[in-house]
C-alpha cells in the first residue's frame, strides 16, 4: 500500500484492527479445540478406569467410540484447514 492509500483508508483502521483481533481469537480457539492431546489423555484415563473396574465394558466402548470420532474430526480438520 502506498502512503496515499494508507491516508485514505486511515478511518477504517479500527475496523481492520478489530477484524485482526477476531481472527486471532478464532485461531486460538481452533488450536485449542482441535488439539488431540486432551482427547488422547482421556482415552488413556478411560482405559485405566476400565482396568481398575471403575467402569464397565459397555461404558468403555461407548465413550471410546466418541473419543475416536473426535480424533477423526481433529485429523480431518488438520488435513483440510479452513
Amino acid at each position: 500500500m502506498g502512503l496515499f492509500t494508507q491516508l485514505l483508508t486511515l478511518p477504517l483502521a479500527p475496523v481492520r484492527g478489530a477484524g485482526w483481533v477476531v481472527q486471532q481469537v478464532v485461531r486460538a480457539a481452533e488450536d485449542q479445540y482441535y488439539d488431540p492431546g486432551p482427547v488422547l489423555r482421556e482415552l488413556a484415563e478411560l482405559e485405566k478406569a476400565l482396568e481398575a473396574g471403575q467402569i464397565d465394558e459397555e461404558t468403555f466402548d461407548r465413550r471410546e467410540d466418541e473419543l475416536l470420532d473426535r480424533l477423526e474430526e481433529i485429523r480431518s480438520f488438520r488435513e483440510n484447514p479452513r
